[in-house]
This record gives structure tokens, sequence and C-alpha cells, in this order.
């Protein structure tokens, strides 16, 4: 049985795999870099697995044109037919709630 993986073990993956579509691309660590719009140590970053923010993920992807692994990543939320029937309906309004107009109404 597979052990998880660290969180640093995830970034190394991820780098070695950005490197290499790099490379397959054809392109230097800078020519990516202002491809994507984002500095060079961010993409040395991603490359080392020493971390790298989700926007530059993306831009990254983008550019070596593989933003498909976005979607592995958040894969559409299906609901199952019987967890359909089992929900309760979805309330399409606020119950309305009488006015207290400081009048009484108790005896008239």
């Amino acid at each position: 049985m597979e052990t998880a993986k660290t969180v640093e073990e995830w970034g190394a993956e991820l780098g070695e795999q950005m490197r290499a579509l790099r490379l397959r691309a054809n392109l230097d660590q800078v020519s990516l870099a202002k491809r994507a719009g984002i500095s060079l140590t961010a993409i040395k970053n991603l490359e080392s697995g020493k971390g790298a923010t989700l926007k530059t993920l993306i831009k990254a992807l983008r550019v070596l044109d593989r933003a498909d692994w976005l979607s592995t990543l958040a894969p559409p939320v299906s609901i199952s037919p019987l967890q359909m029937l089992k929900a309760k309906p979805a309330r399409q309004r606020a119950r309305r709630r009488p006015q207290d107009d400081g009048m009484d109404r108790g005896d008239t």
C-alpha cells in the first residue's frame, strides 16, 4: 500500500513534470517566464519544488498548452440520482415575517 506523499514530494514531482514540459516545448526558463508574464524566480521555484502560487502554475500551464491539467485538479462535482431524490428541495425565497408597526391587532 502506497503511503501518502508529503507536500514537498508533490511539489518536487510537479516541478519535474513542469521542467519536462518546458524542455519538450523547447523553451528556456527566461522565455517561459516572459511568455507567462511571471518572474524568472517564480519559474525556478516552481520547477525546483520550492513552492509556487496557483496563479504561477496556471499561467505556466497555459503557455505550455497544458491547461487541461487543471480540470483534473478540480473535476466537476456530480450528484448521483439517489442523492438528488434524498435531497431536500432548495429554498426559492425567504419566509415572510409579520411586521410590527406598533399597532395592536389583538381585539379588533
